[in-house]
């Protein structure tokens, strides 16, 4: 139970009282909600348990993370946030004292957000206390505003559909193909060189015969990765073969068997850009046939004996999360041999204020914080100098920057996921 709603009621009431909730819902495989009308249809007809139990969702979990949100949601202002206005401070409350405000924002995964924001805070003090005078000779002040990744990034969407260089904030650090280079969002403000951020060298984890994640563009930095890996549940593998690749889950062998985690935006988009760069259009479709269930990975590892019939034989999943599993249970990972799929998290630096945050940009690409993502989170870094502890047989498939250059990829992860739904749906009818 809780203070904002409860789980009797109708969606179609809950995301009319917070629409901040309606992204985390079309994430969970709710995505007709993101139509007006279909929301009301569809809504009406159901009520957040049954919602949540029809696609086999943790409820107490999803009651959880939705109060997040509007907790989130209510604390930072942004509930009523007018798009017009230049700065958004850290307390909307705060009078105007005249003075320009640069701004740090951005989502942080959430296994290294505490240990991350308690190491960005103490740089924050001491930069402060130590550039105060330089800053207010300049009229400057400097803000920030770092969330748990499970929130969702409506709130950097919005601003930058405005269009307005002067909405968005100075630094920005997130996850997200969608995001960075859908043309309607950051994709058009890298085209008119207002952000930029460059890597001239890169962890050898990343730059090395089979992969290079710097960008000759010098537009986008990657300061780490979410490496997308397979939880096989062998207790259901009934005599099939242990898969060992991306194209072994894409098999006949292994259709309405697969869990797909479309709770996690950016992770989904990173396998279905993935798989469609590899194997193309038949590819998403196969992946489509493949899917048995959208989960959110921490469901995915709860496969004890006991409960092996509920799960799906396979689980694509961050790998942070294949490190909960109980060696007792039937689980195991598998760390595809063509490559862990690289999920990026990036960071992007407006040019006009670039001299001013430099000091804050050499924190996050700095080898302090590469260890906090490879070690608190099992994320790899991108930093030169970091020990991410992966084998030499443990590599990574990413897509490309010639993919992401010679496509639309806004529109394109539009087609891929209708491409998806369809198979997928046509997949379970059969069943």
């Amino acid at each position: 139970m809780n203070n904002y709603f409860n789980m009797n009621e109708t969606v179609f009431d809950v995301t009319e009282r917070y629409p901040e909730t309606i992204r985390y819902l079309a994430g969970k495989g709710f995505t007709p909600l993101t139509n007006p009308v279909m929301r009301k249809l569809m809504g009406k007809k159901i009520t957040l348990e049954k919602a949540f139990l029809s696609k086999k969702l943790d409820i107490d979990l999803c009651e959880r993370e939705l109060v997040e949100i509007i907790e989130q949601n209510a604390s930072s202002g942004l509930a009523h946030i007018d798009l017009s206005l230049k700065v958004k401070s850290d307390n909307p409350l705060e009078p105007d004292d005249g003075k320009k405000t640069v701004r740090i924002e951005g989502v942080l995964p959430c296994p290294i957000r505490i240990p991350l924001l308690e190491s960005f805070e103490a740089f924050y003090s001491d930069y402060i206390e130590t550039h105060q005078e330089a800053l207010e000779k300049q009229n400057y002040k400097i803000r920030y505003d770092l969330r748990s990744a499970n929130l969702g990034i409506d709130w950097i969407i919005d601003l930058a559909r405005t269009g307005k260089k002067e909405n968005l904030p100075d630094v920005l650090l997130s996850a997200g193909f969608e995001l960075f280079f859908d043309k309607k969002l950051m994709g058009s403000f890298i085209e008119n060189k207002e952000f930029h951020c460059a890597l001239d060298t890169v962890n050898k984890d990343f730059c090395n015969d089979y992969i290079d994640l710097r960008d000759e563009k010098k537009n986008y930095a990657i300061i780490g990765v979410v490496p997308a890996i397979m939880i096989v549940n062998t207790a259901l593998l009934d005599g099939r073969k242990m898969p060992e690749t991306w194209e072994d889950i894409l098999s006949p062998a292994f259709e309405h068997s697969v869990a797909i985690p479309f709770g996690d935006l950016d992770l989904f988009n990173s396998v279905v850009l993935n798989i469609y760069a590899r194997f193309g259009d038949e590819g998403i479709k196969k992946l489509g046939k493949a899917c048995s269930a959208y989960m959110h990975p921490a469901q995915m590892v709860k496969g004890g004996k006991s409960a092996a019939t509920a799960q799906p034989v396979v689980s694509i999943s961050p790998y942070f999360f294949s490190k909960m599993i109980d060696e007792r249970t039937p689980l195991k990972t598998v760390w595809p041999k063509d490559g862990a799929i690289v999920a990026p998290i990036f960071m992007l630096v407006k040019k006009d204020t670039e001299a001013l945050t430099k000091d804050f940009v050499s924190f996050f690409l700095s080898e302090k914080t590469g260890t906090v993502f490879a070690q608190s989170g099992f994320f790899p870094s991108t930093n030169p100098s970091v020990d991410n502890r992966l084998s030499a047989d443990k590599k990574f498939s990413w897509v490309g920057w010639d993919f992401i250059y010679q496509n639309d990829i806004g529109a394109l992860l539009e087609k891929i996921k209708a491409d998806f739904e369809t198979a997928a749906g046509s997949s379970s009818e059969s069943r």
